[in-house]
């Protein structure tokens, strides 16, 4: 695997990334525009003010809600006694939406005793810029645990952090909610986590950076190998890539916002945001970077290995990197950038680095829900390698890879897909 850096500083304009709009509920209630990219096909459902009234969740399958500005809403999932169960819920406040520090997204899976199985909060940070965050709610099956063990029904519950915060907005919050299930290994598990391991940070990685565009949502996430990648990001903007960690790899990641060359002056405190999420959309790690115009950068805590026994772990940043499969990067400007030096954009640099040779994995059981999510695949290397999704069409792997223009790009992709539409009708 290779390394990825990611600067930022003023640049041209660029196209922005694909954006997708929610649709009408069949409640009869709408969902005001986006910018974060739902799941393609996710489905419509509503969250439910009694768990007596919650609509089920299938595993593997994207839902779009909403959560209201005050009070709970949930949803139910049906769990066997051998699997290891996530469920994540990203929040996504509307555009020019106010919110406070301690404001954020709360999720917490119980089963039907009432018993909490977990409990995740994540908030906005210290800039108080709106933008896409996810909490997970999880269900271990371990002799460690001794809770939520049983097979049958269990409960999603979602909620913001402090609605009643100083400044906060009270309009509703679009969601996305994605179920995934992991087997049980074929051998028996270990009950505590690594003790030693290497927590020393690395250099950030040098070179000439790659210019690399961020996708809108997690479904959208950008691949990226090990390198030095640029990008450009505007005031409010969220940007999403995904590198793969395989077993027993280390992985470091240094951002870099670029000087401003607007004149401006001021400062705005963690103008950057960088979350790091697991392959299960799970919060592992932050790093916020503070603007005065000048060059700045910042570096993930150091993390360690992959490793399936870190769910044992007592904290929760280790126990976070329990699997192996694709880390998401998830990168916010904060909109009071723009206050002080202008709307960009800025150009953003991402040193990634992954250490370590891939490891053999615990030997599953079974298979995941969606298949291979807790795996890195060759595919999913040499999407890395590209930085196109792996079920992108030729023409747009094409355009990628080899750097050609706009006007040749839309000429090779009509091309291909006027090919593919005649030998359709031909079969038909």
């Amino acid at each position: 695997m290779g390394a990825v850096a990611v600067v930022l500083g003023t640049a041209g304009a660029v196209a922005p990334g694909p954006a997708a709009l929610a649709v009408p509920r069949d409640a009869g209630t709408t969902v005001s525009p986006s910018p974060y990219a739902f799941a393609d096909g996710a489905q419509n459902i509503d969250g439910a003010k009694s768990t007596a009234d919650a609509e089920s969740l299938t595993p593997g399958t994207a839902y779009k809600s909403s959560l209201p500005s005050s009070g709970k809403v949930s949803y139910r999932v049906e769990l066997d006694d051998t699997s290891n169960a996530y469920v994540s819920v990203t929040a996504v406040p509307s555009p020019g939406t106010a919110v406070s520090v301690t404001d954020g997204l709360k999720v917490s899976l119980q089963d039907d005793d009432g018993t909490s199985c977990s409990d995740d909060t994540e908030s906005f940070g210290a800039a108080r810029s709106p933008h896409p965050i996810a909490a997970w709610g999880r269900r271990d099956i371990s002799p460690a645990r001794p809770l939520c063990q049983e097979a049958g029904t269990y409960y999603v519950t979602v909620e913001r952090a402090d609605p009643d915060g100083a400044g906060s907005s009270p309009g509703a919050w679009d969601l996305e909610l994605l179920a995934m299930t992991e087997p049980r290994t074929a051998k028996a598990e270990a009950t505590s986590a690594p003790e030693a391991w290497n927590s020393a940070s690395p250099q950030p990685l040098q070179g000439e950076a790659e210019r690399r565009r961020g996708g809108a949502g997690f479904t959208r996430a950008t691949p990226l190998d090990q390198g030095v990648w640029r990008d450009d990001i505007r005031p409010g903007q969220t940007l999403f890539y995904e590198v793969p960690v395989d077993w027993g790899q280390q992985l470091h990641v240094t951002a870099e916002l670029g000087s401003s060359d607007s004149g401006g002056t001021g400062y705005a405190s963690g103008a950057l945001d960088l979350d790091l999420y697991n392959p299960a959309r799970g919060h592992v790690a932050d790093v916020g970077v503070g603007y005065d115009g000048a060059q700045k950068s910042g570096s993930l805590p150091p993390l360690p290995p992959v490793d399936h026994a870190n769910r044992n772990a007592p904290t929760e940043q280790i126990g976070a990197l329990r699997f192996a499969g694709s880390y998401y990067l998830v990168a916010h400007l904060a909109q009071s950038v723009a206050d002080n030096f202008g709307d960009g954009p800025f150009a953003m640099t991402l040193r990634v680095r992954v250490s370590g040779a891939a490891q053999d994995g615990p030997g599953y059981a079974g298979e995941s829900v969606p298949n291979g999510v807790f795996e890195v695949s060759d595919q999913d290397r040499e999407a890395a390698a590209e930085g196109v999704p792996g079920g992108d069409d030729t023409a747009m792997r094409a355009l990628a890879v080899g750097g050609i223009g706009t006007g040749s790009a839309l000429l090779v992709g009509l091309g291909v897909w006027t090919v593919l539409a005649r030998r359709r009708n031909a079969a038909a």
